[in-house]
């Protein structure tokens, strides 16, 4: 799946994995998750103060039928607009457990659901927009998880990413390439090419914006129509 070192290669992070198969490889993920799913909410705290202003800069764009992808404990639906019409996923019941009290006092309609972005059921062209914050540092093939996002997004859809990726800046790159393999059996990932991945998924790239040098960065894309 990954290439030595080397951020030009689309799909994942910079050290070799064995391939395994996707029942396997979901049962993988979603165990990891459940586990984090007790003490996420403190890991995460510290991030959600300091990224959580751009964040909501990004939500502000929520129009139409809206789908959040990884919705974890539901910490970023504090900083959602209000009165939209949104269905969170995420791959761990008991993430969702945890955000559940917070989808209930959202005000608009925000619906959880276990899914899978590998395996997504939703019909073709269901969304007129997804949503993503630090995502696809965790999905194990991340370009076929994109691709499962552009199929149930309608023609000309928009995906809105908040994400933390690989650097082409030294020695940062090299930094997050050695750290890599720990932090990713802690959970994500930290050194993925994600605009490159979003371009193999078939996406149009409309907009980056670099929050914190050229490792955090939203990343704006359309579906092509």
């Amino acid at each position: 799946m990954n290439q030595p070192s080397d951020h030009d290669q689309p799909e994942g992070g910079s050290d070799n994995k064995p391939r395994i198969s996707a029942e396997a490889m979901a049962a993988e993920t979603q165990k990891k998750w459940d586990f984090s799913a007790g003490f996420f909410d403190i890991i995460a705290y510290g991030a959600e103060l300091r990224w959580g202003p751009e964040k909501k800069a990004l939500y502000r764009s929520m129009s139409g039928k809206v789908l959040f992808v990884a919705m974890g404990t539901g910490l970023d639906i504090a900083q959602f607009p209000p009165n939209q019409d949104i269905i969170g996923v995420d791959i761990s019941s008991k993430m969702l457990a945890k955000a559940q009290p917070r989808a209930d006092s959202y005000p608009g309609s925000l619906t959880l659901m276990v899914q899978d972005v590998l395996a997504l059921d939703f019909a073709d062209d269901s969304f007129d927009q997804v949503f993503t914050a630090c995502t696809f540092c965790s999905v194990p093939n991340p370009v076929a998880g994109l691709r499962s996002l552009k199929r149930v997004l309608k023609p000309g859809g928009r995906l809105n990413m908040f994400e933390h990726t690989g650097s082409r800046i030294p020695p940062f790159n090299m930094m997050l390439n050695l750290m890599n393999p720990l932090c990713r059996q802690m959970g994500p990932e930290v050194n993925r090419p994600t605009e490159e991945n979003v371009r193999a998924a078939g996406f149009e790239i409309l907009e980056v914006n670099h929050i914190y040098l050229d490792i955090v960065k939203t990343i704006r894309a359309v579906a092509p129509g």
